[in-house]
């Protein structure tokens, strides 16, 4: 079949591999109706984790919209014909760390996920034209026919992370609000951030395209490309900081724009995927200061995956306004090239089989 493989920083190509093959009760090999690009994936594109990729053999992709093929005889919520998605992670539901609702955190699995590498379980991806998902049961839901293609592709990762960011976030009616990143995740973020009835919003990134989205919805939008770019956003508080701020990107640099605009006793809720080893955090300001923070990169989504849903039935999200390109498999390297770029208006990337 084909499918996505890494072969290097910026040299992820389609190529022939073998089928998958159903080989454990408790899976069931979907065939892949729809896929995407998250911006984790940008950090294996760019190279951030080539050491722990098989160059020429580990797939890539965690995003999925499938339809279920076969299943294994211990599987008792899926039959052939569902249509379904995955949780990016996979999980057993069955040991202390599931039962906890750290589901990203699996003992079963030792935190295993789609298209990582070997250090994550050397599973198959999801950008493929068929995969194998193991402990359906525990960490696949079925997605009703009403929701859209490139919409039911947001709850194996993204809008799932976005509850979860105003969870810990737990922004209060009138607070001030600052998302920082403005991608995919971070608009589904500020989706939910204007329900809950905040004073102010502010939305933070460099790209263009970007920032108009965030100003239509009502977010005071802040180029963190211009100099000066804090002293606008802290005028919106007055100078004393924000109440809650949220990272959507996972970069160091990024991690500290919060920190540098969190108010004294507020709260930033950093929800990017961090790559990089180190952070020169600097623990006195954060204890002098009271700030709450909470790192949730590696996300445990598959117990908001309901809650996603619920909130796309209910019209709070439309997921499928945030995909605007469609690229067939075969040309997985440019929809890649795309997203990294950001151009041509891009930001999220519908890939079909």
């Amino acid at each position: 079949m084909k499918a996505a493989v890494y072969f290097g920083p910026q040299d992820i190509r389609c190529t022939d591999i073998p089928d998958p093959v159903l080989d454990a009760d408790h899976a069931v090999l979907a065939r892949v109706c729809a896929t995407s690009i998250c911006g984790s994936d940008l950090h294996l594109y760019r190279g951030a984790l080539d050491p722990i990729m098989e160059k020429g053999k580990s797939q890539t992709g965690h995003e999925l919209l499938g339809e279920v093929l076969q299943v294994g005889r211990c599987v008792t919520r899926f039959r052939p014909g569902d249509r379904i998605s995955m949780a990016y992670s996979v999980s057993c539901g069955h040991c202390y760390m599931c039962q906890v609702g750290q589901t990203a955190h699996c003992e079963t699995t030792q935190k295993a996920v789609y298209g990582f590498g070997v250090p994550f379980g050397n599973l198959n991806g999801t950008h493929a034209e068929a995969l194998v998902i193991p402990h359906a049961d525990a960490h696949a839901i079925k997605v009703p026919k009403e929701i859209p293609d490139a919409s039911a592709l947001t709850l194996s990762c993204n809008l799932p992370s976005a509850v979860i960011a105003n969870q810990l976030a737990d922004i209060r009616p009138g607070e001030s609000v600052a998302v920082v990143g403005c991608g995919p995740t971070g608009m589904m973020t500020l989706d939910i951030a204007l329900r809950r009835g905040p004073g102010r919003i502010v939305a933070i990134d460099k790209v263009a395209h970007r920032l108009e989205l965030a100003r239509s919805k009502g977010a005071l939008a802040i180029d963190a490309g211009n100099a000066g770019w804090k002293e606008t956003a802290l005028q919106e508080t007055g100078g004393r900081g924000f109440d809650k701020v949220i990272e959507v990107v996972g970069y160091p640099e990024t991690l500290q724009m919060c920190l540098d605009v969190v108010r004294p006793g507020g709260t930033v809720a950093a929800i990017g995927v961090f790559t990089d080893a180190t952070f020169n955090l600097n623990l006195a300001d954060v204890f002098l200061r009271d700030i709450t923070l909470h790192m949730n990169g590696f996300a445990n989504v598959q117990p908001q995956m309901w809650d996603a849903l619920r909130l796309m039935e209910r019209g709070v999200v439309d997921a499928e306004r945030y995909f605007s390109h469609t690229f067939p498999l075969s040309a997985i390297d440019s929809a890649f090239a795309m997203f990294h770029g950001k151009t041509d208006g891009a930001m999220k990337m519908l890939i079909r089989p």
